[in-house]
């Protein structure tokens, strides 16, 4: 009888760290793996682009519980996701990040005693106001299997009394689909669609509510805008809520008064992948862009006063400047001149985590690979 595993994809990140596991498991003839989609991030047609982009079957379930507030999102998704659990009777669910989708099947899961496996385990921002915070706490204490990225995710869970024989230290699976769509990425038309060339324009992913939900900091972030745009093209891929905010809150006529400013629709991984690379720097408060910088070795200025990924500030390329409007464009101007923060790549970013996490499970699992 083969091993029957779900992984649970809920939200876009999630797809670029459970591609590299799907390519593993399927040469592992002991394994059955299916992939849940709870439909966290509603926007279906983004979501067949990810999946095409990461060649990436369509899911075999698709939840599609779409959105609502934390609880209500978290319930829903639980819901759905026992009912999935109670016929397929999976002997592993695995789970990754730190979205709802990734505590709510956590918790299915353990109360139907089904062992869980928590990827990008131990990450802590040390900030109780983040949502995404308690569901990294949360799920590393119901997780069987924690697999970490980086050095200080050990120390975190051990500081938190974890018994060591759960951690494991793999790597970022995130930085293995980097590695893999790098060159196929290279070759789409990107740069001429915007009409930019490389090294000569600022990428923004900005999603984060603190910063867009409220009049000021937004105020503040156009003010980055305005500063930094005066000597490049920016490129802004923006969600539609955001967009919605701005017209809330009276700040449309400022937006389009920045003639360098391009808002475009969010766009699939291959672009946007194409871009980064060959961006002069990233503006952003996403934690997995702080990653894929650091290995691009890509300039990168986090709009947070935190970061549960603290490698990517002490050895690669991302610097924490807040909401500070005057120190944002000072950097951004020097990493326009060629003066940007560098860095190394960690150890074990290597585009062989999912390996490494599958040749562990097979072994916990008595699965011969």
């Amino acid at each position: 009888m083969k091993k029957k595993i779900i992984s649970v994809v809920g939200a876009r990140p999630n797809f670029m760290k459970v591609a590299p596991l799907h390519r593993q498991f399927q040469r592992v003839t002991g394994i059955e793996h299916r992939i849940v989609h709870t439909g966290q991030h509603y926007d279906e047609n983004m979501s067949k682009v990810f999946f095409g982009d990461l060649e990436l079957p369509a899911p075999d379930v698709y939840l599609g519980v779409g959105s609502g507030t934390h609880a209500v999102q978290t319930a829903k998704i639980m819901m759905e996701f026992e009912k999935v659990a109670l016929e397929v009777q999976p002997d592993l669910v695995i789970v990754v990040g730190d979205v709802n989708s990734t505590l709510a099947c956590s918790l299915v899961a353990v109360k139907l005693c089904v062992p869980v496996a928590h990827v990008e385990a131990g990450l802590r921002s040390f900030d109780p106001t983040m949502p995404e915070e308690w569901n990294r706490r949360l799920t590393d204490i119901i997780a069987e299997h924690l697999f970490v990225t980086e050095p200080s995710g050990v120390k975190n869970l051990i500081d938190e009394g974890v018994d060591g024989s759960r951690i494991h230290l793999v790597g970022d699976v995130m930085i293995d689909s980097l590695i893999l769509f790098r060159e196929k990425a290279a070759k789409r038309n990107a740069l001429s669609e915007f009409g930019v060339a490389p090294r000569e324009f600022m990428l923004v992913t900005l999603h984060r509510p603190s910063n867009v939900d409220v009049k000021e900091n937004l105020e503040k972030i156009l003010a980055i805008f305005e500063g930094i745009g005066s000597r490049t093209t920016i490129i802004f891929p923006i969600h539609p809520r955001t967009r919605k905010m701005i017209r809330e809150f009276g700040l449309t006529e400022r937006f389009a008064a920045i003639p360098s400013l391009r808002l475009t629709d969010p766009i699939g991984y291959l672009d946007f992948l194409c871009l980064m690379d060959r961006a002069a720097l990233l503006l952003t408060d996403s934690g997995g862009i702080q990653e894929e910088t650091t290995f691009l070795e890509v300039p990168c200025l986090t709009l947070r006063e935190n970061t549960e990924r603290p490698i990517t500030i002490e050895q690669g390329t991302n610097q924490l400047v807040g909401l500070d409007v005057e120190r944002t464009v000072a950097e951004g101007l020097k990493a326009l001149d060629g003066n940007g923060k560098r860095g190394v790549i960690p150890e074990l970013w290597d585009g062989r985590a999912a390996e490494r996490i599958v040749r562990i499970l097979c072994e916990k699992m008595g699965v011969q690979e």
